[in-house]
C-alpha cells in the first residue's frame, strides 16, 4: 500500500510526536485512500486520523481546528466564509430554521441546507449528527482544488485542432464556432472559446504551449482585469452626461447635428501629437481638429473643438459624443461656449461611436500609425476631410456625406 516505514515506539513508553506519520496520512488521503486505509499504512489509531483531518473535540465544546496543510484562501462572495459557518453553527445549536439561518446571512435556503448536510459529522458515541465549523471549512477547501486535468488536455484530436488554428491567428472564438460546424454531432470535438482562453493563460494546466498565445490579436501572455464599472473614481470634476441620457433622435440618424468624436495618435516616440476628428452620424460628414504642434492638454483641445464646432449654423449643434479621454476635461466650457451638450460613452464602449470608429479607420490610410502626426498643417487636414466627404459611401446608398449633408439640411429648413 505504501513505502512507508512505521516507527518504533520508545521502550519507556510515553507520548511520540506523529510528524512523519501525519504528513504520510495527508499525503496517502489526497492520493484517495480511506481514513481507515491510511492510518493502518501509517500505524495510527482511525481516531487520530480523523482528529488530523477534521480538528478534535476540545473540552468545553470549544473546538479545535484541524492543522492543514493548505495555504489559506482568500474570502470569496461565492464560497461561505468561515464567519459565516460558525455563525450556521450558533444559530443550528439555539435549534433555529434553515431558513432562518439563510435569511440571517442573505444566503438561499437550499446553500445553508447542502452545507449543512455535506459537511456535518456523525458522532458515534452520542449517536448523533452535529455540525462543526472548522469541520466544515476544511472539507470546503479540500473539495474546491480541481485535480482532474481539463477537456483539451485530455483529448490529443481536440488539441491538435485547436493548436493547428491558433497558429493560422484564428481567434479562440472563431475555433469555437467552426468546431460547431466541422463536427455537429461530436461532443468532444466542442469546447467554449472562454475554455480555449484558459488553456492558454493558465499556464499549470498544460494544456496548450504557452508559445501560441503570441498567435492572438492582443499578442498577450495573461489576462488583464478590467475594472468594475462601479469602482471606477470620477474622471472630471465636472459631471459627466452619459449617453444614456441623450436624446433619442440621435440614435436614429433621422436628424442632423449629432456628431461623435475621438483622437487619433501619433507613435509612441510621438505620444504628444495626434489629431481631433468629428462624424456627423447622419450623414457621415467629416471635420477633422487641428492641434498646434499636436498638443491635446485639456486646455489647449477646449480651444481647437470651441473653434471647429462654433461657427456652425445652430441645425448643426445638437449634441457631441466623446469617450472619457482626458482631453474633454473642460467639456463644461466647451458646452458653454458653443451650446452643443457633451455626451459621455460607457467605459470600454468604442461601439457607442461607431461612426467615429469607422472614420478613424479610414483617416489611418492618410495618417498612418506611429507616425509624427503634428507635421501636418490645417491646410493638409481640410484636404482629407474633403476628399473623404467628396467618397461615395455604401451606407448612405452611395451619396458622398456632402451630398448627403446638403439633402438633411434642405429638408429640416
Amino acid at each position: 500500500m505504501s513505502d512507508f516505514e512505521i516507527g518504533k515506539r520508545s521502550p519507556m513508553g510515553g507520548y511520540r510526536k506523529l510528524h512523519r506519520e501525519r504528513a504520510e496520512y495527508f499525503r496517502l488521503m489526497e492520493l484517495g485512500y480511506s481514513n481507515k486505509a491510511a492510518c493502518q499504512a501509517v500505524g495510527v489509531n482511525i481516531r487520530t486520523g480523523r482528529e488530523w483531518r477534521n480538528g478534535r473535540q476540545a473540552p468545553k465544546r470549544i473546538v479545535a481546528p484541524a492543522l492543514s496543510q493548505r495555504a489559506p484562501r482568500q474570502d470569496s462572495g461565492r464560497y461561505l466564509r468561515p464567519q459565516e459557518r460558525m455563525h450556521i453553527a450558533d444559530r443550528l445549536r439555539d435549534k433555529a430554521s434553515i431558513r432562518a439561518i439563510a435569511a440571517e446571512l442573505g444566503r438561499a435556503p437550499s446553500t445553508i441546507s447542502r452545507e449543512v448536510l455535506r459537511n456535518r459529522s456523525y458522532y458515534a458515541r452520542a449517536k448523533i449528527y452535529r455540525y462543526g465549523p472548522h469541520v466544515a471549512q476544511s472539507r470546503a477547501e479540500a473539495r474546491r482544488p480541481r485535480s482532474q486535468p481539463g477537456k483539451i488536455a485530455r483529448s490529443p484530436r481536440l488539441r491538435d485542432y485547436i493548436q493547428a488554428r491558433l497558429e493560422q491567428r484564428w481567434s479562440p472564438e472563431q475555433i469555437a464556432h467552426q468546431m460547431r460546424r466541422d463536427f455537429p454531432d461530436d461532443a468532444e470535438m466542442r469546447v467554449s472559446h472562454e475554455t480555449i482562453y484558459r488553456a492558454l493563460y493558465v499556464q499549470g494546466r498544460g494544456e496548450l504551449r504557452r508559445e501560441l498565445t503570441r498567435a492572438l490579436r492582443s499578442g498577450r501572455a495573461r489576462r488583464r482585469p478590467h475594472r468594475q464599472a462601479h469602482t471606477r473614481q470620477p474622471r472630471f470634476s465636472a459631471p459627466m452626461v452619459m449617453i444614456s441620457e441623450r436624446p433619442a433622435e440621435a440614435a436614429d440618424r433621422a436628424v442632423p447635428g449629432h456628431w461623435e468624436g475621438d483622437l487619433i495618435v501619433g507613435g509612441r516616440d510621438q505620444k504628444h501629437s495626434a489629431i481631433g476628428t468629428l462624424v456627423e452620424r447622419s450623414s457621415r460628414f467629416v471635420m477633422l481638429v487641428h492641434l498646434p504642434d499636436g498638443q491635446h492638454r485639456s486646455e489647449h483641445f477646449h480651444q481647437a473643438l470651441t473653434e471647429s464646432l462654433g461657427g456652425l449654423p445652430s441645425l448643426l449643434k445638437r449634441s457631441l459624443t466623446w469617450d472619457q479621454g482626458p482631453e474633454m476635461a473642460m467639456h463644461h466650457r466647451f458646452s458653454a461656449a458653443t451650446d452643443i451638450p457633451v455626451y459621455f460613452c460607457d467605459p470600454a464602449s468604442p461601439w457607442q461611436r461607431g461612426s467615429n470608429e469607422n472614420t478613424n479607420g479610414l483617416l489611418r490610410q492618410y495618417f498612418p500609425k506611429r507616425t509624427d502626426l503634428s507635421v501636418h498643417s490645417r491646410e493638409d487636414l481640410d484636404a482629407v476631410a474633403a476628399e473623404l466627404n467628396s467618397r461615395p459611401r455604401k451606407t448612405l446608398d452611395w451619396d458622398t456625406p456632402a451630398e448627403r449633408l446638403a439633402k438633411l439640411l434642405a429638408a429640416t429648413n
